[in-house]
């Protein structure tokens, strides 16, 4: 089992000006997916508070980091900056993939910019804000995070005789 956090990021919900329901959702999904969720800790569209959250869970040895929100156009969305700042290699696919499975469903999937990155031990993904955004996102990479982390921790395993 390994562990993750789910990371909130939007200035509303951080006031209290409305309730967090994407953290929430991807804590909920990722627990159904058999991680230990620890924590939702929530942070306001600032980027050096996003990376501090990042670089915490990080040195905490959390697996899994999922950051929820602050992926779009908007001017203070600054998540996928905040990621890659503390991020020593990047994962293109992740966020390749989560894009090319929102398509699916709407063409302004192509306005993510999500990212996602190795810091440490720890793999970071970035979903969108929205809950049925966030949720569409995280199930069509959830089935590849459990080989990526057993990568990431370097268990030996010989990938060409892996199943698809």
């Amino acid at each position: 089992m390994f562990t993750a956090r789910v990371i909130t990021v939007s200035d509303r919900s951080y006031r209290g000006e409305r309730a967090d329901m994407g953290g929430p959702l991807v804590r909920e999904l990722l627990t159904t997916a058999g991680y230990a969720v620890d924590e939702i800790d929530l942070v306001p569209d600032e980027q050096e508070q996003i990376e501090r959250a990042l670089r915490r869970a990080a040195q905490d040895g959390v697996a899994l980091i999922a950051t929820t929100g602050g992926t779009g156009l908007a001017p203070r969305d600054v998540t996928p900056e905040a990621t890659i700042a503390v991020c020593e290699r990047l994962v293109p696919g992740i966020p390749e993939a989560m894009r090319c499975a929102s398509m699916q469903i709407t063409p302004r999937a192509m306005l993510s910019r999500a990212a996602a990155g190795i810091c440490g031990s720890s793999l970071i993904i970035n979903l969108p804000g929205s809950p049925k955004a966030a949720k569409e996102n995280l199930e069509a990479v959830l089935p590849a995070l459990d080989h990526a982390l057993e990568t990431l921790i370097g268990k030996p395993m010989d990938c060409s005789q892996l199943k698809d």
